[in-house]
């Protein structure tokens, strides 16, 4: 199919190398089992797995149960590290009595970790592992003034707490162990716990940045999911582009730094991992050869290639054939291509729903619980089901409570952590437990979720049974737009039927070259963004010069 017809079709359009005449083709919509399969999976067998390596419970400082985090981990992710608070060797503070209390909070909870709570940690980490259902890893978080904080990931279970008078005496430590140190909310103000690329080192050691999480996105000082935090604004010097453009080589990952036990928050932050199985070799092997991306939320498949390469390796050629294949949670907005810092191109997603002419078609819905006025959680037991076709995958998007920091409030009377469960699935209902909450503002939510794949007929009925109510509409109605209901009449909690995605608004397969070498080494990585602010980075591919 050429450009003019598929854009036509299918209501995509491309910007950057299409006008400069290096486009050499997009994917024929109509060949869509190609599609399904490399999105999911390349040509040597890797899948996408997803986990959260950066997180936190009320082991040290935070809130949540620890059990009840690899609890909720389990219902939405394959492999996970709740992270304990472990040491500030340059902690500030002592001759400013404003800060007296970032002294007495941080030491406090390094000493109770010191007596006993890291070997209770140590076992209950083991105690999850499940090889090839659930993997754990032990880990733990070192802060630094002069360095920024960094993640201590150890393959061994059995993992011993080291330590140290900085993060690069840390490192030097740890130099010999199977473990990896990676700096997280980066994007802060240098000697202000911001990134100090002066101190990166290339290697096994530190093979990805976290860089993006609850504090915010580091990949750049501008775009979306600015930091927030009392811990200030974000600046160049500590993100993700400052350190490519210093010639470094390093993954992308999202953790959440969650602060309320419970790992794989929704829209705070993943890492997928390209790996062959879910084996502990298998996806240590990937994480230290960066085939990693950064997700925000949705699980985007992303399968990007430059000649034979993916994410994270390093090639030689001037001719780049550049292969991409993406299969997002919702509607694409745009994928941009990006080379040494600048967007070379960019793939508009659809403006309006092109729905195929077929009867039965493959569609993405999501449908929201929440918008509760009360303080109190709202419980929702009940299911969701359709009456013709087939749910091909139930997608949980959970959310814990948003914290990105202890609350002080909450100390010592804490409320339990509430547990999202999907608790059964067949080709035709969902059965869900799930708890929201009220939204904490306008710009924070709180709702919880669940993302139906299915390929049914447009006269199709998709169902909600919950708490006593029922909605449904048809596929078809719910392709033409949203649908919502309070349950209890209006300021109430409420449901919401997402706008339904055909094929064609969340997947795009193209092919481009690029034979324009501008570095000895160049650099290419690919953003995705989805028209409901979830995004996916993938690590970067470098190409050298011939």
């Amino acid at each position: 199919m050429n450009r003019r017809k598929f854009i036509k079709s299918t209501g995509w359009s491309v910007m950057g190398l299409a006008m400069s005449g290096t486009l050499l083709s997009a994917c024929n919509p109509e060949s869509r089992e190609k599609t399904k399969a490399a999105a999911k999976i390349d040509p040597n067998g890797l899948k996408v797995f997803w986990g959260d390596i950066h997180n936190h419970c009320n082991i040290t400082y935070g809130h949540g149960d620890m059990r009840l985090a690899f609890e909720a981990a389990k219902q939405q992710l394959d492999f996970v590290a709740v992270t304990p608070h472990a040491m500030w060797p340059d902690i500030p503070g002592k001759n400013d009595p404003r800060l007296t209390w970032v002294i007495d909070y941080h030491v406090g909870a390094f000493k109770r970790l010191r007596e006993g709570g890291y070997e209770k940690y140590l076992k209950m980490t083991e105690e999850y592992n499940q090889e090839g259902k659930f993997l754990t890893f032990p880990s733990y978080e070192c802060h630094s003034m002069e360095h920024g904080d960094h993640v201590v990931l150890s393959y061994e279970q059995n993992f011993p707490l080291v330590e140290c008078t900085s993060v690069e005496d840390l490192k030097k430590k740890l130099k010999d162990k199977k473990v990896f140190v990676t700096p997280h909310h980066m994007g802060y103000e240098k000697g202000y716990r911001g990134y100090n690329w002066d101190c990166f080192t290339e290697g096994d050691q530190t093979p990805f940045v976290e860089i993006f999480s609850r504090h915010g996105l580091a990949e750049s000082d501008q775009g979306d999911f600015n930091y927030l935090h009392d811990m200030g604004p974000r600046s160049y010097e500590g993100s993700a582009l400052c350190g490519l453009e210093r010639g470094f080589k390093f993954g992308f990952i999202g953790s959440t730094d969650q602060h309320a036990g419970y790992p794989g928050s929704f829209s705070d932050g993943r890492i997928g991992v390209l790996a062959k199985s879910l084996n502990r070799d298998d996806i240590w092997d990937a994480m230290k050869n960066r085939h990693v991306y950064c997700a925000t939320g949705d699980k985007i498949y992303v399968d990007f290639r430059i000649n034979d390469a993916i994410m994270g390796d390093v090639i030689r050629g001037n001719n780049r054939n550049i292969y991409l294949n993406v299969e997002s949670a919702n509607y694409i907005d745009y994928i941009d291509l990006v080379k040494n810092g600048e967007c070379i191109a960019r793939l508009n997603g659809p403006m309006q729903t092109i729905v195929p002419a077929e009867d039965t078609i493959r569609a993405k819905v999501k449908i929201e619980f929440g918008w509760n006025r009360e303080e109190e959680p709202v419980r929702w037991d009940g299911f969701i089901d359709i009456s013709d076709g087939k749910i091909n995958v139930a997608t949980p998007c959970f959310r814990g409570a948003a914290y990105t920091s202890p609350q002080a409030d909450k100390v010592g009377h804490e409320d339990e952590t509430k547990v999202n469960k999907i608790l059964n699935v067949t080709d035709k209902r969902v059965d869900v437990e799930m708890y929201s909450t009220k939204n904490p503002n306008t710009m924070t939510p709180a709702m919880q979720a669940i993302n139906l794949d299915v390929t049914m007929p447009k006269s199709g009925k998709i169902r909600v049974s919950v708490n006593g109510k029922e909605f449904s509409y048809t596929l078809a109605e719910l392709l033409a737009g949203s649908k919502s209901h309070f349950m209890r009449g209006w300021l109430s909690e409420a449901v919401l039927f997402n706008r339904a995605a055909p094929e064609n608004a969340f997947m795009i397969e193209h092919v481009m070259n690029d034979n324009r070498p501008a570095r000895d080494t160049d650099y290419y990585y690919v953003r995705v963004r989805q028209r409901d602010g979830q995004w996916a980075f993938s690590t970067p591919i470098w190409v050298e010069r011939v």
